[in-house]
C-alpha cells in the first residue's frame, strides 16, 4: 500500500517522504497477520488488557518468542479502541525519522492529527513544542491510543527517542497507552512505571509455553501427542514459541511422534532432514554453499560470507533468505543471524559434504573479524582453526591481556587458551600462559613464563613490539605486588610508562582495565611495603579510571585499599566512606563475590570496634569471613591477617581475652604469602598480641612482644608505650611518645591513644593534674569521631577519673555510659554464665556451617542431598536451640559458642 501526504498536507498524488527523504513504508505500519495455527493464550491476554489501562506495557523477550503475534493477536481479538502500530527500523534512531513515522501510523490506522501538530522537518531532530502539541491533543481526547511499537530494540540505545517518547507518555495523560514490544530493556524509567503500579512487563518467563499450551499449539498442527510427550518438548525447547513450531513441523512428518522427541538429534534427524530437504535444498546451489559455510558463525555480515564463499553475492542472497523467512533473520547494521537449530544441522551437513573444510573457514572468519576490529568474535574462530599464533599474538597487540585477569570475559577467554597447545611458542603465547597462571595464583609457573617471554621480546618501535613490551611489564608488576616487592613493582611501572609513549592513545583508551589493574597492583605492592603516601596516590589514580564493568574489580580493590590506609593513619571517617564506595563499586557493577576481597567489610569492622558498636563490628566480620575463601582474597595476605586481628580485638571487647589470644596463634607460627615481608603487617600482628596480653592482664608479656618484635611505625610505637606504662614504666613510655615522628601524618584515632597513653604515665607518676588535662584533650579529639574503645581499652584509672568527677560525666555521657555498663577489666569468669544451649545433632551442625557459609535452602539441601523441606526442619530445630530468630543471629550466637 502507498501512502500519501494527503492525509493533511500537499498533494494526494504525492508519496508520503520521511524527514530523511525516503518514502514512508506502510507496511511498516500494518498490524501483522496471525497464522490459523497460533495459539491464543488466556494469561497473556489479560495481562495485556490490564496493560491497556496503564500507560505502559512491556513485551521482552527473545528472537522467536512469539512477542509480535501476541500482541497483534490481542488486537484482533479484544479490539481496544483506536491502535497504531509501528514496526521500528534502525533509521528510526534519527529522531525525526521516528516521530514522523509515529504521526505517519496514527494516521494510517485512522487516528485523525489536527493539522497544528506539524511533522519533524529534519531526521536528526524533533521539534520539542511538536511533542508537546502532539502529548497535549492526546491528553484531551475522550478516548484512548494504544500505540505498538514493535522491535524497539533497534533504537534501545538511542537517549534522544527514549526522552522524547517518555516526555509524550508521561504529558498525555489517559490518552496514550504505550505497548514496547522489545528484546532489551528500553531507556525508558521503568522503575518509576513499577513503583506507581503503571507497568505490566510481561518477560520471557510469560511468554514461555507451558506443557498445556504446547499440547494445545501440536493439536492445532493435527499431531495427536500424549500430555507427557507435550511436557517433554516444552522441556526440550524450553518453551520457546519458535522451537515448539519447528519440532512440531519435524514431529509431523515421523511415524512414531513421541519416539521422535525422544531421540531427537539436531544433526542425524527428521528434523536435519525437514531442514535439509524443505530449506536448503529448495535455494540454488551458491545459496546452500553461503548457508553451509557461514554455519560456522554465530553471526555473519555480507562481507564476511563473501570472504568465506569467495564470492561476492552475499547481500542480495542473504537479503532473499531473510524475505523468505528461511531461518534468517536480521539483526540490524547488515548483520544476520541463521536460527541456531538450523546453523547446527548445516554444519553436521558441512562436514558430510565438504570434509577436512572447517578449519579453514574459521581461519578466514578469523582474520576477516580481526580486521573489522571485532576480536572477541574472532578469537574463538582462530582457536577452532587451532591458528593459536594469530589468536594470542591479536589478543597482545590489542593490549586485552588485562581482560585475562578482569572484567566479564575473563573466564571466558580464560577457557579458552586453556586450549592452547604447548608446543605453541613465541613471546605472545607466553605472555597468555603468563596471564592464566597469574589469575590462578600459580606464581611460580606465571613469572617462569613471563621470563621465557621477556627473553623474546621483540626489537623496534613499531606497535606491535610496543605492544608485547607493554603487555609483558604490566604483568611484572603484578608479579611484583604477590612477590611483595615495591621496588621491583615500581620499576616496572616506569617500563610500562616508557612503552605507553610508543603507542597511540586511542589504543589505550580501547583498554581502560589494562591501565586501572597496573597502578592498583604497583599502589598494593607499595601498601605492602608500608609506603602509604606513594601508594595513596596511586591507587587514587586507579580510582579515577574509567568506569565501567572492565574496571571495576580494580576500583573495588582500590577503593577497599584506601580505606586500609585510611584506617591504618588512625582516619576513621575517610576510612569508613571509602569503604563504603568500595562496597557500592562492587554491588553497582555486579561484581563477582569470587572477585570480592572483603577487605572493605574489615575496615567498617576496624572502625565499628573503634566506636565500641560491636553488633555491627561482628555483621561486617561475618561478610568478610563469607568472602575469605575466594580466589581474590586467598591471593592476599593482608585479608587473613586482618580477619584473624578484627577477630582478636572483638573477643577482647566482649571479655574474652583467652579467646582474643587463641584467635592470634595462627598468625604467630604462620609464614605470610610474600617474599618480602611487610614492617607495618608485622606491626599490627604485634599490637593485636600485645592489646590482647594487656586484655588478659599481663603487662609484661606485652612489653616482651615489642622487645621481640621492634615497633616501626607510630601506632605501634605507641601501643609499645602502652604496654610499658601498664607494665610500671611509665618514663620509658613518655620517652617512646616524645620521639614520635612528626604528628601532622596521624590521625585521631593515633592522637586519641597517644594522648591516652601519656596520661596513663603521668597519672601512675603521680601528677594527676596533667593526666586530667589529657584526658580532657583526648576526650575533645574522640568525641566527633565517636572514639568509646580505646577509654574502655585504656586501663581502670580513666573510668576512675570520669565516673567520679561529676563535671566530667555530664560533658562526655557519651562515653561514661559505656563505662558504667561495662567494667574494662571484668574478666568473663566474673560474669554470669549464659546456659549452653542444648546440643546439635550431628546433621544439624552440618547445616549450622552452611549456614555461616551463606548457602540458600536450596543449595544447603543440594550439597547435603537431603529435601528442602528436611534443611528447613533442621534450621527451625537450630533456631530453638540457639534461641535465635534469623540466620545471621544464629550465625552469630554460634561464634560466641565455639560451635563455628
Amino acid at each position: 500500500m502507498s501512502y500519501s501526504v494527503g492525509e493533511g498536507h500537499g498533494d494526494p498524488s504525492m508519496t508520503a517522504l520521511a524527514p530523511n527523504g525516503d518514502p514512508v513504508l506502510a507496511a511498516r505500519l500494518t498490524v501483522p497477520a496471525v497464522p490459523g495455527t497460533f495459539v491464543r493464550r488466556q494469561r497473556l491476554v489479560e495481562q495485556l488488557a490490564e496493560g491497556a489501562r496503564t500507560p505502559l506495557t512491556l513485551v521482552n523477550g527473545p528472537a522467536g518468542a512469539g512477542k509480535t503475534l501476541l500482541v497483534a493477536d490481542w488486537i484482533a481479538a479484544c479490539e481496544p479502541g483506536d491502535v497504531a502500530w509501528l514496526t521500528v527500523e534502525p533509521e528510526d534512531s534519527a529522531p525525526g525519522v521516528f516521530w514522523a513515522y509515529v504521526l505517519h501510523a496514527f494516521r494510517h490506522h485512522g487516528v485523525a492529527l489536527p493539522e497544528y501538530i506539524g511533522s519533524p522537518a529534519r531526521p536528526g531532530e524533533v521539534d520539542h513544542s511538536l511533542l508537546a502539541r502532539l502529548a497535549a491533543w492526546l491528553n484531551g481526547r475522550d478516548s484512548r491510543v494504544v500505540l505498538v511499537l514493535d522491535e524497539f530494540d533497534r533504537v534501545a540505545d538511542c537517549a534522544e527517542v527514549a526522552d522524547g517518547l517518555q516526555f509524550v507518555l508521561r504529558h498525555a495523560g489517559a490518552g496514550l497507552r504505550l505497548v514496547v514490544i522489545s528484546r532489551t530493556e528500553p531507556l525508558l524509567p521503568l522503575y518509576r512505571y513499577r513503583a506507581a503500579g503503571e507497568l505490566v512487563d510481561i518477560r520471557a518467563d510469560d511468554l514461555a509455553f507451558r506443557a498445556e499450551e504446547t499440547a494445545a499449539l501440536v493439536d492445532r498442527h493435527g499431531l495427536p501427542l500424549s500430555a507427557e510427550a507435550a511436557r517433554v518438548l516444552t522441556e526440550r525447547t524450553g518453551g520457546w514459541a519458535a522451537g515448539l513450531r519447528l519440532c512440531t513441523l519435524a514431529a509431523q512428518r515421523a511415524d512414531d511422534p513421541e519416539s521422535f522427541l525422544k531421540e531427537f538429534e539436531p544433526g542425524h534427524s527428521t528434523v536435519a532432514d525437514f531442514l535439509l530437504g524443505e530449506v536448503l535444498r529448495a535455494h540454488p546451489a551458491e545459496t546452500q554453499d553461503l548457508l553451509l559455510r557461514t554455519s560456522i558463525l554465530e553471526e555473519t555480515h555480507p562481507d564476511l560470507a563473501n570472504a568465506l564463499t569467495g564470492r561476492d553475492d552475499a547481500e542480495p542472497i542473504l537479503e532473499e533468505l531473510q524475505r523468505a523467512n528461511a531461518f534468517v533473520e536480521p539483526i540490524g547494521h547488515s548483520w544476520y543471524r541463521l536460527h541456531p537449530l538450523f546453523a547446527e544441522i548445516l554444519r553436521v551437513h558441512l562436514g558430510v559434504r565438504h570434509p577436512g573444510l572447517e578449519p579453514e573457514l574459521h581461519r578466514t572468519a578469523a582474520r576477516w573479524l580481526i580486521r573489522a576490529g571485532l576480536l572477541d568474535e574472532a578469537l574463538p574462530h582462530a582457536a577452532d582453526a587451532g591458528d593459536w599464533g594469530l589468536a594470542a599474538a591479536e589478543f597482545i597487540d590489542r593490549l586485552a591481556i588485562g581482560r585475562l585477569l578482569t572484567g566479564l570475559a575473563a573466564e571466558r577467554l580464560d577457557g579458552l587458551f586453556a586450549r592452547m597447545a604447548p608446543e605453541v611458542s613465541g613471546p605472545a603465547p607466553d605472555l597468555v600462559r603468563a596471564a592464566r597462571e597469574l589469575a590462578h595464583h600459580d606464581v611460580d609457573r606465571g613469572v617462569a613464563y613471563l621470563q621465557r617471554a621477556e627473553e623474546n621480546l621483540p626489537d623496534g618501535d613499531g606497535g606491535d613490539a610496543a605492544a608485547v613490551r607493554l603487555s609483558c611489564a604490566v604483568l611484572r608488576v603484578l608479579a611484583a605486588r604477590v612477590a611483595g616487592s615495591a621496588d621491583m613493582a615500581e620499576s616496572a611501572a616506569r617500563a610500562v610508562a616508557e612503552e605507553e609513549r610508543s603507542l597511540p592513545a586511542n589504543r589505550l583508551e580501547q583498554c581502560p582495565e589494562l591501565t586501572a589493574l597496573m597502578l592498583t597492583d604497583l599502589g598494593s605492592a607499595q601498601l605492602w611495603a608500608g609506603r602509604f603516601d606513594a601508594a595513596r596516590s596511586t591507587l587514587s589514580d586507579a580510582v579515577r579510571a574509567a568506569q565501567g564493568p572492565a574496571t571495576a574489580f580494580p576500583r573495588h580493590e582500590a577503593l577497599s585499599r584506601l580505606a586500609l590506609i585510611d584506617f591504618l593513619y588512625g582516619l576513621p571517617g575517610r576510612a569508613e566512606s571509602h569503604a563504603r564506595g568500595a562496597i557500592a563499586e562492587a554491588e553497582h557493577s555486579g561484581l563477582a563475590v569470587s572477585d570480592r576481597t572483603g577487605m572493605a567489610q574489615l575496615v567498617l569492622a576496624a572502625v565499628a570496634i573503634d566506636r565500641d558498636d560491636l553488633t555491627a563490628a561482628r555483621e561486617h566480620l561475618d561478610r568478610a569471613a563469607a568472602t575469605s575463601a575466594t580466589p581474590a582474597a586467598c591471593r592476599d595476605p593482608i585479608v587473613a591477617v586482618e580477619l584473624a586481628i578484627l577477630r582478636s580485638r572483638l573477643l577482647s571487647a566482649r571479655g574474652d581475652s583467652r579467646a582474643a589470644l587463641l584467635a592470634l596463634d595462627d598468625l604467630a607460627c604462620r609464614p605470610l604469602v610474600s617474599a618480602e615481608p611487610s614492617p607495618w603487617v608485622s606491626d599490627r600482628i604485634a599490637m593485636a598480641m600485645a592489646a590482647a596480653l594487656l586484655a588478659d592482664g599481663d603487662p609484661q608479656a606485652a612489653v616482651k612482644v615489642f622487645e621481640e618484635q621492634p615497633a616501626h611505625g607510630p601506632e605501634s610505637l605507641v601501643a609499645e608505650a602502652r604496654a610499658r606504662a601498664a607494665a610500671g614504666e611509665s618514663e620509658r613510655a613518655l620517652r617512646i611518645l616524645d620521639a614520635l615522628p612528626d604528628h601532622r601524618k596521624r590521625g585521631p584515632v593515633i592522637d586519641v591513644w597517644v594522648l591516652l597513653t601519656r596520661a596513663q604515665a603521668v597519672d601512675a607518676l603521680g601528677d594527676s593534674a596533667a593526666a586530667e588535662s589529657l584526658l580532657l584533650k583526648a576526650l575533645a579529639a574522640a568525641r566527633p569521631h565517636h572514639l568509646r574503645r580505646p577509654f574502655l581499652e585504656a586501663g581502670p584509672w580513666v573510668r576512675r577519673l570520669l565516673l567520679h568527677r561529676p563535671v566530667l560525666a555530664r560533658e562526655h555521657a557519651w562515653l561514661t555510659g559505656a563505662l558504667s555498663r561495662r567494667p574494662v577489666d571484668a574478666r568473663p569468669w566474673e560474669e554470669s554464665p549464659s546456659p549452653r544451649p542444648e546440643p546439635l545433632s550431628a546433621r544439624e551442625q552440618d547445616v549450622l556451617e552452611r549456614l555461616a557459609q551463606l548457602m540458600s535452602t536450596e543449595e544447603i539441601a543440594a550439597d547435603l542431598h537431603l529435601s528442602v523441606n528436611t534443611v528447613k526442619t533442621h534450621l527451625k530445630s537450630i533456631y530453638r536451640k540457639l534461641a535465635a530468630t534469623r540466620r545471621g543471629e544464629a550465625v552469630r550466637r554460634a561464634r560466641e559458642l565455639g560451635l563455628l
